[in-house]
């Protein structure tokens, strides 16, 4: 398989499918704030400045409802641009947390910013394992479920939920790609710790149907319903 290096010319090819595929590379963005993804997962104070900001937009008080869509807007900020940098080039990007940088805008997911692209050097499937869930969504829950005690069981679910959202929006957005994107989420699926967070099946119109064991609380939210793969909902995907 012939395969592109990851460079600030991918990434922005990457940043135009989307807003949660934007990140920004080369040196500091003008506007400042940026600060590694290290102290996002290790400072609880930065973490618990991030989950009140959220709370503060959703309009509820429940911290934990906060702190699950938090986790689950930067999960998706994290699978989709490493799902489409692979899919597109056949490598992986290396979005190590003392690489990659944070800050939380006015509104909107936070804004990321890559200043040296590199690749992971492994087969699409296991470096998007690592550089995703080992590297970023692991510490990532591990920090949240500290925080504010929303359960590993949830925050699980938000991570397969991410994934299945970013493949939707790559399919629809860039449908020619190097690598086909169902067959690398299906396996990233099917695989600990994401195996255990729902079920899923093929669809004739490409997309996987997704149905996730758990709810990301969003429903909590003044307003809200239930998302499209909440377990709340009677809808079967099998």
């Amino acid at each position: 398989m012939v395969t592109a290096a990851i460079t600030s010319d991918t990434l922005a090819r990457v940043s135009a499918i989307g807003p949660y595929f934007a990140v920004a590379t080369g040196p500091r963005p003008t506007a400042h704030g940026f600060r590694p993804m290290t102290d996002l997962y290790a400072d609880p104070v930065a973490l618990e400045d991030g989950v009140r900001v959220v709370a503060g937009r959703l309009g509820t008080d429940q911290l934990r409802v906060a702190a699950s869509t938090l986790h689950l807007g930067t999960a998706s900020r994290l699978w989709s641009i490493a799902l489409a940098c692979a899919t597109l080039t056949g490598r992986a990007p290396d979005l190590a947390p003392e690489q990659l940088w944070w800050r939380l805008p006015a509104s909107g997911p936070l804004d990321l910013w890559l200043p040296d692209p590199r690749e992971v050097d492994q087969e699409p499937h296991p470096a998007l394992h690592h550089t995703v869930i080992v590297q970023n969504l692991v510490p990532w829950a591990d920090a949240v479920r500290r925080a504010s005690g929303v359960s590993p069981h949830t925050l699980r679910g938000n991570a397969a939920s991410a994934l299945i959202g970013a493949h939707r929006v790559l399919l629809a957005r860039a449908p020619r790609t190097l690598l086909p994107v169902v067959p690398l989420v299906r396996a990233l699926l099917d695989r600990p710790p994401l195996a255990a967070a729902g079920t899923h099946r093929a669809t004739p119109s490409e997309p996987l149907a997704y149905q996730r064991r758990s709810c990301c609380l969003y429903y909590r939210v003044p307003g809200a319903g239930t998302c499209g793969d909440c377990v709340l909902n009677t809808k079967e995907t099998s």
